[in-house]
């Protein structure tokens, strides 16, 4: 059974997350915290997240990112941006479902994308969402506001 090693994803994650907060606002004042969970329904039918680092094809993982806001100052209108990591296909779960999404990580626009096929306008399948991007209207100094992505890792 092919495993995938999420941490590399993860570090992937952060690295792109944290070079577009970087461009925004200064390094100190925002604190970004990322973690890879693996999705699973109980007995209960409830959801619970389990710390993972690989997993085999078919596993579904929530990428969350956690921002704090480190000054004593409210940040207005923050976008925060969190890539599908490579081999990870969208699953069409955001939180908050606000995101809006994008296959090339330029052109945003809201979920479902949709394009123009023979005339027609149809979704587009999930395996061609690349970011998906939030726009945090307020952050209050020192307090911390999530966003997280589900994913499934691809075969």
């Amino acid at each position: 059974m092919k495993r995938f090693n999420l941490l590399h994803n993860v570090m992937l994650a952060t690295f792109a997350s944290a070079c577009l907060l970087g461009t925004a606002h200064a390094d100190d004042a925002l604190k970004m915290e990322l973690t890879a969970n693996q999705v699973i329904k109980n007995a209960d039918g409830k959801t619970v997240y389990s710390p993972v680092r690989t997993a085999p094809a078919g596993t579904v993982i929530q990428y969350k990112a956690t921002y704090t806001n480190t000054i004593n100052k409210d940040i207005n209108d923050l976008m925060v941006t969190l890539p599908v990591p490579a081999n990870m296909t969208f699953t069409g779960e955001a939180n908050p479902a606000s995101a809006q999404a994008s296959t090339d990580g330029k052109n945003y626009a809201d979920m479902p994308l949709m394009r123009k096929v023979d005339g027609k306008m149809v979704k587009v399948p999930y395996s061609e969402y690349r970011t998906l991007r939030w726009n945090i209207k307020l952050l209050p100094a020192k307090k911390a506001a999530a966003v997280a992505l589900n994913t499934v890792v691809n075969k």
